[in-house]
Formats: structure tokens, C-alpha cells, sequence
């Protein structure tokens, strides 16, 4: 399957530096330094390594912490890590006005990290943890998150700044725009080094420490993880709803839970996916796009519905 997955990546791949509102053909690639390697290198190719980077990390980020808070509808969309990121973003607009990139990542990441936390402290709390339950108290919990957003953006009419921020969408990447998004690189080699030792705390706390693992500090790091992943995509790329959601939850439905494992395959499936949802946004509407946060918005509901229903009929 990881072969299958790693051609139709390469496959997508190509097919996509050659997709846009102006063409490009093999025989314009031919002549070394004119404009169509200009058009490439400038926007194709920071765009179609943002598209893998943004889909590879929101999966993996997902599928850690659906392994630590042991359920398989928690994702950055469902437990409030998005909305809280989207509320910093929003501070930073109102407070660092003139800030640069780095400081409004760094105040979407407190914000994102605070709200993270709140979640897994009202699952501590929360005595019915249904598998279904505890997604929709996260969904609760970021719709307060973002009516508090949305309030603060009118009052001080920040609406179509943060519509502008939020939107998913990879057709302004170009070079000098997306570099913040190697940021999420180490971070998932810090999330493959973790693999084990968030399996074993996802077996829950008094487990964990039997075994003599440090709990806090191994759910400390994947929620660290999960924050600053989170903060980086949304104010380079934008929200890209039920990613983190439906890829873990594909994946483990053919690999198991073996976190380490499924790693490979889940950054595999989440870049094939996010790059073509985004070739399809391209080419449905051609010359115009439709953006990236639309077409995984609409494909992901759908999924995410089907897993839920899986999920029901399977209890039964």
C-alpha cells in the first residue's frame, strides 16, 4: 500500500506543476531559463511543497492526538486546537499590528496550546467518554472559541482580515510566502522519535506509569506537537477542516493502531489527499479555483459522516 501511495504522490505531483490558469507544456521546459521554469519555480513548486507538507503534518498531528486522548473523532477540528489557533490570530491582528510572521505564529501557538489543554482537562472531567460524545463536546468547546472570535473581529472590524487568514487556500503561495512551513518538518521528526512512547500513554495513565513512563511529559509534547503544527498551517495555508480527522482514521482502518507504523502511511495518504483536493479545485472550475478549505471541507464532511455511521453500525 505504502508503494501504491508514494507513485500516485509522484504521479499527483507532476500532474500538478503543470495544472494552473496558465499552462505550461513539455516543450516550453525545454528551453532551460525562460518564463515557464520562471512560473515553476516562483509559484508551482513552493505551492505543490506547501500542499505536501500541510497535508502529511495536519494528518499526523491528528492521528497523535486521537492516540493520546484514545478516541478516533478527536482532531485539531473537533478539539478546539483550530478555533483557539484562529482566536490568536485574531489577538495578534489586534494587539501586534505591525508584528512580523514569527511573533503572530508564536501568539496563535499560546493560544492554540491554551486551548488544547482546556479540551483535555474537560475530557478529564467529562465521567461518559461514548466515542462519539467526546468529539461533539470538542465541537462545542470550539464554537464557543470561535463566537468569541467572530465577536471580537466585528467589534473592531477585523471580519474580513481574519476571513482572509482562515480561508484554506494555496493559490497566493509563492516563493517567500510558504517557508514558515518547514517549521512542521521537525516537528514530525520529533513525532516519529515519540512514536512508542505515545502508544504506550494512549493505554492510558496508570498503564503508562506501571511501565515507568513519564505520562504528563509524553502528553505534554504530542499537545505541543499538535499547537504549533496547527498555528504554522493556518497562518501560512489557512483552515483545512476534518484533515487531521479522516486520514488517521482511513489508515487504521487497513494498518491497526500501531502509531509508528502508521505514520509513513498516514503523511503518504494526507499529502495524496490535500494535492488532490487541490488539483480538483483547479480543474473544476477552470480558469478559476475553488479554494483548498472548500474541497476538503465538502469530501472530509462526507467521510467524516461515513465513519461515523461505520462507528454506530459497528457498536451495534
Amino acid at each position: 500500500m505504502k508503494r501504491i501511495l508514494a507513485s500516485l504522490l509522484i504521479l499527483l505531483s507532476i500532474a500538478s506543476l503543470f495544472i494552473g490558469a496558465q499552462r505550461i507544456s513539455f516543450a516550453e521546459l525545454l528551453q532551460f531559463g525562460g518564463e515557464a521554469w520562471e512560473l515553476i519555480w516562483i509559484s508551482r513548486i513552493p505551492r505543490l511543497v506547501s500542499i505536501l507538507i500541510a497535508g502529511a503534518s495536519m494528518s499526523i498531528v491528528g492521528l497523535i492526538m486521537q492516540q493520546l486522548t484514545r478516541n478516533k473523532f478527536v482532531s485539531p477540528t473537533t478539539a478546539g486546537t483550530l478555533d483557539s489557533a484562529s482566536f490568536g490570530i485574531m489577538v495578534s491582528l489586534l494587539v501586534f499590528t505591525s508584528a512580523g510572521p514569527l511573533v503572530k505564529i508564536a501568539v496563535a501557538f499560546v493560544f492554540s496550546l491554551a486551548g488544547t489543554f482546556i479540551f483535555m482537562k474537560i475530557l478529564d472531567r467529562v465521567r461518559y467518554k461514548d466515542t462519539i460524545f467526546i468529539p461533539l463536546v470538542g465541537l462545542m468547546f470550539g464554537g464557543i472559541v470561535e463566537s468569541a472570535t467572530t465577536f471580537f473581529a466585528y467589534k473592531y472590524n477585523l471580519i474580513q482580515s481574519m476571513s482572509a487568514w482562515l480561508n484554506g487556500d494555496f493559490s497566493m503561495i509563492m516563493q517567500g510566502r510558504y517557508e514558515m512551513l518547514y517549521i512542521s518538518v521537525p516537528m514530525v521528526i520529533v513525532a516519529y522519535v515519540f512514536a512508542n512512547k505515545f502508544t504506550v500513554a494512549g493505554m492510558g495513565e496508570e498503564f503508562s506509569v506501571n511501565l515507568g513512563l513519564n505520562y504528563r511529559q509524553v502528553v505534554n509534547v504530542g499537545l505541543v506537537l499538535a499547537a504549533l503544527v496547527t498555528s504554522v498551517i493556518v497562518l501560512t495555508v489557512g483552515s483545512i477542516p476534518f484533515l487531521g480527522l479522516i486520514i488517521p482514521n482511513l489508515v487504521t482502518m487497513y494498518r491497526g493502531d500501531n502509531l509508528k507504523e502508521n505514520l509513513p502511511h498516514t503523511a503518504l495518504l494526507g499529502a495524496v489527499f490535500v494535492l488532490a483536493c487541490d488539483i480538483l479545485g483547479r480543474v473544476i472550475i477552470y480558469p478559476y479555483e475553488v479554494p483548498i478549505g472548500l474541497t476538503v471541507g465538502v469530501i472530509g464532511s462526507g467521510i467524516f459522516l461515513y465513519l461515523l455511521m461505520r462507528r454506530r453500525t459497528y457498536e451495534q
